[in-house]
């Protein structure tokens, strides 16, 4: 597999606005009144700083593995952009690592996520409108649909954000 020679971390400005992106699209729908509200959105907050960090900033998860990693993968650079898409390095897929399967698939579960949140949103915003519980539509099926569209988000960003 051929890969960047340039490094694939450090990109902390990336950390700074994917991290401020989605703490904002959070903090639109969930506005935090108490103490515990702002103690989950706190939590949540430094959840998507800490992923963020070491997706784009420093690579905890290959420091941490990096004895074994290279003693089991001795010509690969690990801090290269594409070697930082761990599941394909370990796999030995020799294919580019933005159009293999778990990228793919990380796309699908993000797209996912973010059209249950919006129709979620949508079907609260037009109840509230009318004072009205949401019985039909996406809450027929599903009591949470933000919540299980963030864990979609977020299942997506740590199958293959850079280092899982």
């Amino acid at each position: 597999m051929t890969h960047m020679h340039q490094p694939g971390y450090g990109l902390w400005g990336l950390v700074l606005v994917n991290a401020a992106v989605f703490i904002l699209f959070a903090f639109s729908f969930f506005k935090p009144e108490t103490k515990g509200d702002w103690r989950s959105f706190g939590a949540f907050s430094a959840f998507l700083v800490a992923l963020f960090a070491e997706m784009y900033g420093f690579p905890l998860t290959i420091y941490l593995f990096s004895g074994w990693l290279q003693s089991r993968y001795p010509n690969v650079d690990w801090f290269s952009h594409d070697a930082g898409h761990l599941l394909e390095m370990m796999f030995g897929w020799k294919v580019n690592p933005h159009w293999g399967a778990f990228h793919i698939a990380r796309f699908i579960l993000i797209g996912a996520g973010f059209w249950l949140i919006s129709v979620g949103w949508n079907a609260l915003h037009t109840a509230q409108r009318r004072h009205r519980l949401v019985t039909t539509g996406i809450y027929a099926r599903v009591r949470h649909p933000q919540y299980d569209g963030f864990i979609l988000i977020m299942l997506g960003f740590l199958l293959n954000g850079r280092l899982c």
